[in-house]
């Protein structure tokens, strides 16, 4: 029996109850039956893995993206103005090692989350605006070679070709 390639998966797609409001975002069932058909699934969450209690005060990156949070150049702050950018960065490094300890080369993050979102994230005026952009978690797993997507582009990651683990 050949072992599936793993996918890293935000732990709220899976329905665990992790993010700031201390709900989840599972997907549709048939998407998880046809990922786990593909895929091992490995789940984690950024934000935990930093540090970061559930429920937590809501976040955005303010001042730029993940890249620039990265490159200490932005800051993610709470809605309550607590600056949480070190558990941010902290829970992106987890999940990067995780990702790179079960040799993930793929990873399926939740959409617009300053942690996940891997094509857009609010704007930091907590006024539920999307600007483009990558969440901490997603920047730096991009930036280390893992592609990442989110919920709305399981099509395309399914329609890949496969891989070896």
């Amino acid at each position: 029996m050949t072992s599936k390639p793993r996918l890293l998966i935000s732990a709220c797609l899976l329905g665990q109850p992790v993010r700031y409001d201390g709900q989840s975002k599972p997907m549709p069932q048939e998407n998880w039956t046809l990922l786990r058909e593909r895929f091992e699934l490995i789940p984690a969450c950024p934000e935990c893995l930093g540090g970061l209690p559930t429920p937590r005060p809501a976040a955005e990156i303010i001042g730029g993206s993940g890249d620039d949070v990265l490159a200490n150049q932005a800051k993610v702050s709470a809605a309550n103005g607590l600056d949480v950018s070190q558990p941010f960065l902290n829970g992106a490094k987890q999940a990067l090692e995780l990702a790179q300890r079960h040799g993930c080369a793929h990873a399926l993050l939740k959409a617009n989350s300053p942690s996940c979102g891997n094509r857009q994230i609010y704007d930091g005026s907590f006024g539920k605006q999307l600007r483009p952009g990558r969440g901490v978690a997603a920047a730096l797993l991009g930036q280390h070679g893992i592609a990442v997507w989110n919920e709305e582009e399981i099509s395309a990651l399914l329609d890949l070709p496969p891989v070896a683990p």
